[in-house]
């Protein structure tokens, strides 16, 4: 089967625009420090926590995390794709949720993209929008049937979740889970396959929140730099205070003790 068409330059350039759109509306997209290392050899899944409207753009802003020659793949609704079709060119494709139809057309086209070494597929198994608190962690059939039938790939799983700490903006928090190496899909079920990533999946997200609640970015590392401060008179406010005690003016609003 072939693969979904995809546009690198297109791709990259992109990435940019996401990179600034976030910036934008966030005051920083954070990686948690403490998770493990991302981007192993061979063929890889991602899967995704599905929390927010902002999932594929912060995901999209993450893949530059990962190896140059990584190509990148990511699943959606063809509902969801109809309504934004510029994504085909960056190698999104659509399958028919809760169908048998759409089930079979997403383990075909998975299967094309994982049977090259450097494809990474991206997607969102929980299927829906879930609240990052939700325990627990469950996803659909669709990816333990596709690990049943693969073999050298490497199941990855990525926590994010969208705080609101000390600055008018939230935070982009993202944490890589332990991953799952599938040497051979026939070793276990489908079903098992599942319950390890969700295992997976849901340490992740236990250990970004406790991250999360600590407030310290000296836990995460700074993906993207966004704004910080209120703007316009506020600020303005602010500067002139700093300016005649004498001291120096950050944007940062930080609680006092």
């Amino acid at each position: 089967m072939s693969l979904p068409r995809r546009s690198a330059w297109f791709f990259r350039g992109f990435r940019r625009h996401a990179r600034r759109y976030v910036a934008r509306n966030f005051h920083a997209l954070r990686l948690d420090r403490d998770g493990p290392p991302v981007d192993p050899s061979g063929p890889l899944v991602v899967v995704v926590n599905h929390s927010s409207w902002w999932d594929p753009m912060t995901g999209l802003v993450l893949t530059g995390l990962f190896n140059p020659g990584r190509v990148h793949y990511a699943l959606m609704s063809e509902f969801g794709l109809n309504q934004y079709r510029i994504l085909e060119r960056m190698g999104f494709f659509g399958v028919e949720p809760g169908t048998t139809r759409g089930g079979a057309a997403f383990l075909r086209k998975a299967r094309a993209i994982l049977a090259r070494p450097e494809s990474a597929l991206w997607f969102t198994p929980q299927g829906r929008f879930a609240d990052v608190r939700e325990r627990p962690t469950r996803f659909q059939e669709g990816l333990g049937r596709l690990m049943r039938r693969s073999s050298g790939a490497t199941v990855l799983p990525l926590a994010l979740e969208y705080p609101f700490w000390n600055d008018r903006r939230p935070e982009a928090l993202a944490r890589f889970g332990a991953a799952t190496v599938v040497e051979d899909g026939r070793s276990r079920s489908a079903e098992d396959w599942k319950r390890l990533v969700e295992t997976a999946m849901e340490a992740a997200q236990d250990a970004l929140a406790e991250s999360s609640r600590s407030r310290d970015a000296s836990r995460f590392e700074t993906v993207v730099a966004g704004s910080a401060g209120v703007g316009g008179v506020y600020d303005w406010g602010r500067r002139l205070k700093a300016a005649a005690r004498g001291e120096g003016f950050s944007r940062e609003h930080k609680a006092r003790a």
